[in-house]
């Protein structure tokens, strides 16, 4: 044989050895891709519920926020009543004192 042929019988040697190894390859890599694909879904998943998780709990934070605001407004109004009743029953306890 000379050179020529057997470069060919090589080349379609190696060939033949390529789609037989891709065959095979391709055989032992579909169940990993397709548990690949079934793990990058359930992380997609996992990450729009850490989104929805965090939107939740940013508003939650701004509700309390607003509600320390109304808490914070209420008892300074409930100071000045009971500034105003204590200087009522001052005012009551004199004129009593002055009554009798």
């Amino acid at each position: 044989m000379d050179k020529e042929t057997i470069k060919l019988l090589g080349d379609l040697l190696d060939e033949k050895l390529d789609k037989k190894l891709d065959k095979k390859l391709d055989e032992k890599l579909e169940p990993i891709k397709a548990k690949l694909d079934e793990h990058t879904q359930i992380l997609r998943a996992l990450e729009h519920l850490a989104q929805v998780n965090k939107a939740e709990h940013d508003k939650m934070s701004n509700d309390i926020a607003h509600m320390k605001g109304d808490i914070e407004s209420i008892k300074k109004g409930l100071a000045g009543v009971e500034l105003i009743t204590a200087n009522n029953w001052s005012d009551i306890v004199k004129i009593r004192s002055l009554i009798q």
